[in-house]
């Protein structure tokens, strides 16, 4: 854990005279959720010590803002996305706070459950590993639906990374990394509410807030409360099925901290409950007569605990150890319509590190890590209610997963003045599933001049694949499904970044281009396209890469104006059935243009976004009696249009928006909908939209708490 990231923890806030009856409701709720853990230090953002700074003189309040966005100051090329940026849209949860970003896209891998994945260098989102607070998290059978697990209010900011990360974090990256960082119980005193409502019939509401115990600002604790239900059966494309699940879900998360001299800790526990209903809608005309309709229930309980320790030995030098860990159990209970998918997951983690500063060029790490993953889990297919035309698709399936990995690693930085960064690192862990193996990686960033800065990056990643509980919502699907003893993957990624600034007219403009390159070396492959009766999960036997290149502009076009221009371009190829083929439902390329406008005095701000997702292959469909292909092989590039308008006043903020506002929807997501009992019903195939235009409105109530 760097020293830069634990020195701004002793950062004095500011704690307030009088405890209010709900300071003492946060404290005793917080009292009653707190388990008995050794707990932990937080790692903040890069550059966290860049705050926003208000100052107040009787009713007149001057704001100094930091930005939005900004670049990850050290050799891994990434960005720090704050609040500021993420309240730009609706932002429900982590999977709706991409609609900004020209590098991560997120979309449903199903038209049926509402799981989504996040893509990022072309790549899904197994290859891209989740971290909250620099804890890995959200992994197998949380992974098709954890984007949603992780409330919007409850983001502090964000961190994305591109290509392979830090060694620290493990053996996992492979597309990029992705890291939460939630609110703080140290942050200042006060409460946070959030409402939120949609025309597709959601409603969610969330709250957040924290005090520091006895006004002691070493000792504090925090409260995340979420709630959200969508009690809508909207089918607005006429097929009979629900255009998005009905979801009720309860989220609620405790968290803690203390410091004592060289001491710091942070630890808390999260509970979640959520149930999602999808499927046919009753008594549509699409049903078949005298059949029962086809209904997708899924009911998730998790829970979760982190600690982090740190002992600061030697501030001058930036010496110090630090002791973290997770663990989770992640209860799901599903049905997709005669399928019966049960697993319980259980997760732990923990990792030791040791950092110091020889001098102010040399920084030295070096840990040791434990990871363990269980899952318990039975797929089952009662052959009495199985219809005729079904067949033996599934099989009985039972089964117990159990991988541990202990890992060591070192890493070296060399830090010239900040103008020349070079980080190489090693891992050595040995998995009881796949034996011993090692992973390197190096980073580079130089900057020759203020204008420029060149980063380069190489490195390898693994991966162990659990096939059905990470891609769980392949079951809804009625093709047969076939599940081959799987490898490890792993993949070599190599990267390249300029970044550029400008100036224009007493202006900077910012301008970036980069280049990735994923090359597999074992791979888990989803085949849709070798058999359209059979959806094949097999090992890769060939080739499969990912080429993505990208260049993304931003400017102050005038005072309160910024616009950003981005286009990204992906050539990304796999190998099925011995046919080397574009990965399906895989767009080509993504243009993106944002605009921003802030009032001069801050009371009104407007956001819009235009996006423009290219075209792609569709899996290879196969030919009806009728003499025509069940689907087309490709699909056509479509727009997207999202906008908010933000109202700000002195304590709390309304906000009105709408996504989609093209209206644009995928004709026919839901391949045949007539029958869900045939084994032609295929609702995986989604490549865009499934709702139409969507209007929402929400406020946002400061009870107290000082703006950060």
């Amino acid at each position: 854990m760097p020293y830069a990231d634990i020195a701004p923890l002793f950062t004095n806030s500011k704690t307030s005279s009088n405890q209010t009856i709900m300071n003492k409701i946060i404290y005793l709720a917080g009292l009653t959720l707190l388990s008995v853990l050794p707990a932990a230090a937080q790692q903040t953002a890069p550059d966290s010590t860049a705050t926003l700074k208000d100052q107040t003189l009787s009713d007149v309040t001057v704001t100094a803002r930091r930005a939005s966005v900004r670049s990850l100051s050290g050799a891994i090329n990434g960005k720090d996305i704050l609040r500021d940026e993420l309240f730009k849209a609706a932002c429900c949860n982590l999977g709706e706070s991409f609609v900004n970003n020209p590098a991560v896209d997120v979309n449903y891998s199903d038209a049926a459950t509402g799981a989504k994945q996040v893509k990022l260098l072309g790549l899904s989102g197994t290859y891209v590993q989740m971290l909250t607070e620099n804890l890995p998290n959200f992994r197998g059978a949380a992974l098709p639906y954890g984007l949603g697990y992780v409330p919007g209010s409850w983001m502090k900011s964000l961190q994305v990374s591109k290509g392979n990360s830090s060694v620290k974090n493990g053996y996992e990256a492979m597309a990029g990394q992705i890291n939460v960082e939630y609110l703080k119980p140290e942050d200042p005193e006060g409460v946070t509410l959030n409402l939120y409502g949609s025309t597709m019939g959601k409603f969610e509401a969330n709250a957040d807030g924290n005090i520091h115990i006895n006004g002691n600002k070493n000792l504090s604790t925090g409260i995340l409360a979420h709630f959200e239900n969508n009690w809508s059966k909207h089918d607005g494309n006429g097929d009979g099925f629900q255009d998005d699940p009905r979801v009720r879900q309860y989220n609620l998360q405790n968290r803690w901290y203390w410091k004592s001299g060289s001491y710091m800790l942070h630890a808390g526990l999260s509970l979640l409950k959520e149930d999602r209903t999808s499927g046919q809608v009753d008594h549509h005309g699409s049903m078949t007569a005298g059949m029962t309709p086809y209904r997708i229930n899924i009911g998730t309980n998790r829970y979760e605990a982190y600690m982090k320790n740190a002992f600061i030995l030697d501030p001058a030098h930036g010496t110090n150890i630090a002791l973290m860990g997770n663990v989770s159990m992640h209860q799901q209970d599903a049905s997709y319509g005669i399928k019966d998918y049960y697993v319980n997951e259980k997760t732990a983690y923990a990792s030791l590190i040791f950092e110091t500063n020889f001098t102010d060029e040399h920084n030295l790490s070096a840990g040791l890590s434990l990871n363990h993953d269980y899952l318990h889990q039975s797929l089952t297919l009662p052959t009495s209610a199985v219809p005729a035309n079904y067949g033996n698709l599934y099989p009985l399936t039972r089964g117990i997963e159990s991988e541990t990995t202990p890992g060591a690693y070192v890493q070296y930085t060399y830090n010239l003045h900040n103008k020349l960064i070079a980080m190489a690192g090693l891992r050595i862990d040995h998995s009881n599933v796949y034996g011993t193996f090692a992973t390197p990686r190096f980073h580079l960033k130089w900057v020759p001049t203020d204008f420029l800065t060149l980063r380069l990056s190489a490195g390898k990643g693994y991966r162990s694949p659990h096939a059905l509980a990470e891609n769980n919502y392949l079951m809804a699907s009625g093709r047969r499904l076939i599940i081959d003893k799987l490898n490890q993957e792993a993949a070599w990624n190599y990267g390249a970044s300029f970044a550029f600034l400008i100036p224009i007219a007493q202006k900077m403009l910012k301008l970036n281009a980069e280049y990735y390159y994923t090359d597999f070396l074992s791979q888990t492959v989803i085949d849709y396209d070798t058999n359209p009766q059979e959806i094949h999960v097999t090992n890769l036997d060939g080739k499969s890469y990912s080429h993505t290149f990208q260049i993304d502009a931003s400017y102050p076009l005038f005072k309160g104006l910024e616009l950003t221009v981005a286009y990204r371009y992906n050539l990304v190829k796999t190998t099925y059935g011995g046919r080397l083929m574009w990965k399906p439902l895989q767009s080509r390329y993504k243009g993106l243009l944002t605009a921003s406008y802030k009032t001069p005095l801050g009371v009104w701000q407007f956001d819009a976004t235009l996006a423009l997702n290219g075209g792609g292959r569709m899996p290879e469909p196969y030919t009806l009696a009728t003499g025509n292909l069940s689907w087309e092989r490709n699909y056509k590039a479509y727009g997207q249009v999202n906008a908010q308008i933000t109202r700000y006043f002195r304590n709390f903020s309304l906000y009105l928006g709408g996504e989609n506002l093209t209206n644009f929807k995928q004709k026919n997501p839901i391949i045949g909908y007539q029958n869900p009992w045939d084994n032609s019903f295929e609702p995986t195939m989604v490549y865009g939209p499934i709702q139409g235009a969507m209007a929402y409105v929400g406020i946002r109530l400061n009870l107290g708490k000082h703006q950060q």
